[in-house]
């Protein structure tokens, strides 16, 4: 375990003893780890010599970072790639997007899938409006793209950059990496693939000889906030964003991160020790689904099959509550999940991600999504399943008409 369950909170009315806290949102964040903290005070202690300086505490400084690119490296097979260290996986599919079209001559086609994260589908409307041409793949309501579809746009014209995510951040939806590959491939060989793995490094394999470029961050290992990385292939040519000292080979000035580093580097080493992670997490989800239906028998999932999805995130409906209701209803009770819906009092507004794979706009409106870490506790999930149980009976007289 790396942190206590149960905290100093401020008790509930008439109450002495502290409850039980389930944090079941680790798609949003993780705590860092104890380890984690730890290195990243060292280094502003005693190794926070500047790494582009010349003598010696500032080439060990140097010597750190190199060793986390070689660590990620090693964690996506890929020895000969580059690692660009950066603010995080918004920057990271911003540089990777951006970065690689504005080196090409000429108006461009571009792929993307529809479930992606904002930092990429904003960066595709971007390229867009610089005349570009963009191409939305469909996905099918388990959150699969349309591979038929992919064909015929490489078939028809091909494409110069194509952008899926590993997993996706909202369903768990895993992407068949193998199959984009082998498709791009064989039509445009010259096209980039983009992977975005801020939700799957780790935590799904994956083998950076399937793509190009990969994104990676930071605090969702149990790191830090504001450290990410893209991972780079050889082939690639990016356009730096920001200028100044010539940081990370030109492509992102600017005075590294070194404390931020430090704490990603110790995060994936504890992650890529944990050899039993995976089956860990796939089955505290499936246990996490058994509680919920036990507790709320009208509970329905939205998205992949929960075997065939991530082990760590999976999204639930409670027919007749609104998913903001409900994760307002269970945040009194200290239970921390996501909606997929953006809060608003005055407007519905129902997850993108949901709408395209064909689900209910009122079934969309009821998704919640839980996501978890290797430390969850079953004790965790059984609060929580009972909380929700408990407030569901209660919610549902009240469905808005």
């Amino acid at each position: 375990m790396i942190f206590e369950r149960r905290c100093a909170c401020i008790p509930p009315q008439g109450k002495e003893e502290p409850v039980l806290i389930a944090y079941l949102d680790n798609s949003a964040t993780t705590q860092p780890a104890e380890e984690v903290i730890s290195a990243m005070s060292e280094c502003m202690r005693s190794g926070y010599f500047n790494p582009s300086s010349l003598y010696e505490p500032a080439l060990r400084a140097e010597k750190a970072l190199n060793a986390c690119r070689q660590e990620i490296l090693a964690a996506v097979k890929r020895p000969d790639a580059r690692v660009i260290f950066t603010s995080g996986g918004t920057e990271s599919n911003n540089l990777a997007i951006l970065g690689s079209v504005a080196m090409m001559r000429g108006p461009q086609r571009v792929v993307v899938s529809p479930t992606e994260h904002p930092s990429v589908l904003e960066a595709f409307d971007e390229l867009e409006r610089q005349g570009h041409t963009v191409f939305r793949l469909n996905v099918d309501g388990a959150g699969q793209i349309d591979f038929a579809q992919l064909e015929q746009i490489l078939q028809q014209g091909g494409a110069s950059l194509v952008s899926c995510m590993q997993v996706n951040n909202e369903t768990g939806a895993l992407l068949d990496a193998r199959r984009l590959h082998d498709l791009v491939r064989k039509y445009c060989p010259s096209a980039l693939i983009h992977v975005d793995g801020v939700q799957g490094f780790l935590r799904v394999p994956f083998d950076m000889k399937l793509a190009d470029m990969y994104t990676i961050s930071g605090h969702k290992l149990h790191g830090p906030k504001g450290c990410g990385a893209l991972v780079v292939g050889k082939n690639v040519r990016l356009k730096a964003r920001n200028m100044g000292g010539g940081q990370e080979n030109a492509i992102r000035s600017g005075t590294e991160n070194t404390p931020g580093i430090a704490g990603l580097h110790r995060a994936i080493q504890l992650m890529r020790a944990d050899s039993g992670m995976a089956q860990r997490l796939m089955e505290n989800k499936l246990y996490l689904l058994e509680r919920f239906r036990a507790a709320i028998p009208e509970t329905l999932v939205n998205g992949p099959a929960p075997e065939d999805a991530a082990p760590h995130i999976i999204n639930l409906s409670f027919s007749g509550v609104r998913g903001e209701v409900m994760l307002h209803a269970l945040e009194e009770r200290q239970v921390y999940v996501s909606t997929g819906s953006a809060c608003s009092s005055k407007k519905r507004h129902l997850s993108p991600v949901l709408l395209s794979m064909g689900i209910d706009p009122d079934r969309a409106e009821c998704a919640l999504r839980f996501s978890l870490s290797p430390h969850t506790t079953q004790e965790e999930i059984d609060y929580a399943a009972a909380t929700a149980g408990q407030l569901y009976a209660v919610l549902r007289r009240f469905k808005r008409r």
